[in-house]
């Protein structure tokens, strides 16, 4: 993924975690709760590491950053410069699993979007689209949906329980 970066807060975030000094994460933030509310902040996040990074054409720095790990905030603060900062655990990435046949309409559906999205597709070296662990990972990332839903199925301990229910929610969009 690629980021602009322009806010100081920010910009110290990028130099620490590019140091060593702190690890870099992203969550995803729940828009439908108010902003200073607790759960605004979803407890499910990716652990990043920054690949590369440029100034810009308008002078905003850009970093290029790809996930390594699933993690889940334990406890979260912000710093004098309202930096949101947290302690995390690691969470266990869903092993490989064949996709079953009854679910190869979701991998179906998957390629479909990145043919008219080619531009998500590349942001992927390998698509593997019989495994049913990238392909309920990718719809996740993709479809719009409720983010406490998205967290929710992220956190199943393999991804079973989730293309079950992307595949029954599929099959009532149509």
């Amino acid at each position: 993924m690629r980021l602009r970066v322009f806010e100081p807060r920010y910009i110290r975030l990028v130099s620490e975690a590019s140091s060593g000094k702190r690890d870099f994460a992203l969550a995803q933030i729940n828009p439908y709760v108010s902003q200073h509310h607790p759960d605004r902040v979803l407890t499910l996040a990716t652990r990043v590491l920054i690949e590369d990074f440029e100034q810009l054409d308008d002078g905003l720095l850009g970093i290029t950053i790809s996930g390594v790990e699933k993690v889940r905030i334990i406890k979260r603060w912000q710093e004098a410069d309202n930096l949101q900062v947290a302690e995390t655990e690691s969470v266990s990435a869903w092993l490989p699993e064949p996709l079953s046949d009854n679910s190869q309409p979701l991998a179906k559906q998957l390629k479909a979007l990145f043919e008219q999205y080619p531009s998500l597709e590349n942001l992927y070296d390998k698509p593997d689209y019989q495994d049913a662990a990238w392909v309920a990972a990718r719809l996740l990332e993709i479809l719009p949906m409720q983010p406490a839903l998205k967290q929710q199925l992220a956190l199943h301990s393999s991804a079973q329980p989730c293309i079950e229910t992307l595949h029954a929610w599929l099959q009532q969009q149509n």
